[in-house]
């Protein structure tokens, strides 16, 4: 992405000159070709998907008409209106838009993240576990040495081990935590961030941030200013329901930014991304539904799981981590014949099962066949 920056009015007009072009071009005719034959719509939605983490309830609707409104600028590359996101973007967490680098979902951010700070020459990455997979799988691809800190009897990071670990290029923390959906308190976090070296880069994933409701949780973001070897990692995969359009953010000082960027692809978020992303942040329904509908479909799904006996980390996210009282693997693969779909095992716990909190009738589906493979 480069520096070009364009006003909201001019980009607005760039979306509807857009649109208008789609109405003026002439259709196209293709005589000899055959009608494409659309899949059953049983094969489309047989299977109850709770193993990803999504956003059931999709984009927003003016996110949807702002991707309609951008098809006829697929041809264009996105600098200008990736601009204007990264200044929204900057203006929604109070800084300024030099401390925002776009990415390819939250996914690049963290890749970008291992490939910069981690390494034979930059040091080790310290992670929990378990935690999100990802960037792990990026550092050793990078050769970099990976240490693995096992979370705390209450399924926080910790943090006192993995600042206690030599050598270390980046240390990354995801809170709230994949897969447990458990946090690490505020004052923890923040007193660690205070006192670890300025040489070892700190990565802190918010993935989930926006559902995350107990007084002991808090971004990290407004300490960037204090710390120049912090970086928070944002995406819009997940309230803002937008999985699979690939759009996240990165917040760090404006040093750090550029030394991410310099081994970012150009254009790596797509216009149609961009379009959505920019405004979703202007419909604040999105991210209060989203809140209401996953606690209330949480609170019915845990509510039914403790009246089974069965118990679950406290979730601070669209997700809960079941202890299903043995190994997790056979219950996943007979859920799966039932055509429901469940998180993968992690290794750290396997006697526990991952389940994305979808929608009422989904998560109603899943205690069916749950009660089935249980008994």
């Amino acid at each position: 992405m480069n520096s070009i920056t364009i006003s909201r009015r001019r980009f607005a007009q760039l979306l509807s000159a857009g649109a208008a072009g789609a109405l003026v071009k002439p259709a196209l005719s293709f005589a000899k070709t055959n009608p494409v034959t659309q899949p059953p719509a049983t094969l489309l939605t047989r299977s109850v998907r709770l193993s990803s983490n999504e956003n059931p309830y999709g984009p927003s609707p003016h996110g949807l008409k702002a991707m309609t409104e951008a098809f006829n600028l697929a041809c264009r590359y996105p600098d200008e209106h990736a601009a204007v996101l990264a200044e929204d973007v900057a203006k929604l967490n109070g800084v300024n838009a030099d401390r925002i680098l776009l990415g390819d979902g939250s996914g690049e951010i963290l890749n970008l993240c291992a490939e910069t700070f981690t390494g034979s020459e930059r040091g080790k990455l310290v992670a929990a576990d378990p935690t999100f997979e990802a960037i792990l799988h990026h550092a050793a691809a990078k050769r970099a040495e990976v240490v693995k800190i096992p979370l705390t009897d209450s399924f926080a990071h910790d943090i006192s081990k993995m600042g206690a670990v030599a050598n270390a290029g980046l240390i990354y923390i995801c809170n709230p935590n994949n897969p447990t959906a458990s946090i690490t308190p505020k004052n923890e976090l923040a007193d660690f961030i205070s006192k670890t070296s300025p040489t070892t880069m700190i990565l802190v994933d918010e993935a989930y941030f926006h559902y995350a409701d107990s007084p002991e949780y808090e971004s990290v973001i407004p300490l960037i200013k204090d710390h120049p070897n912090l970086i928070v990692a944002r995406t819009f995969s997940k309230i803002y329901g937008m999985a699979g359009l690939r759009c996240g953010y990165a917040v760090a000082q404006p040093e750090t930014i550029a030394q991410l960027r310099s081994h970012q692809s150009w254009d790596s978020v797509n216009i149609m991304a961009v379009a959505a992303a920019s405004a979703s942040l202007n419909d604040a329904n999105q991210v209060a539904n989203g809140r209401r509908l996953n606690q209330e479909t949480r609170t019915f799904v845990t509510s039914e799981l403790e009246a089974m006996d069965y118990k679950h980390i406290p979730s601070q996210a669209n997700f809960v981590m079941i202890d299903v009282k043995g190994p997790v693997v056979p219950l996943i693969k007979a859920l799966k014949e039932r055509n429901v779909e469940v998180g993968r095992l992690f290794p750290a716990l396997p006697n526990h099962m991952r389940v994305t909190i979808g929608k009422k009738t989904e998560m109603e589906a899943f205690l069916s066949a749950f009660r089935q493979v249980s008994a």
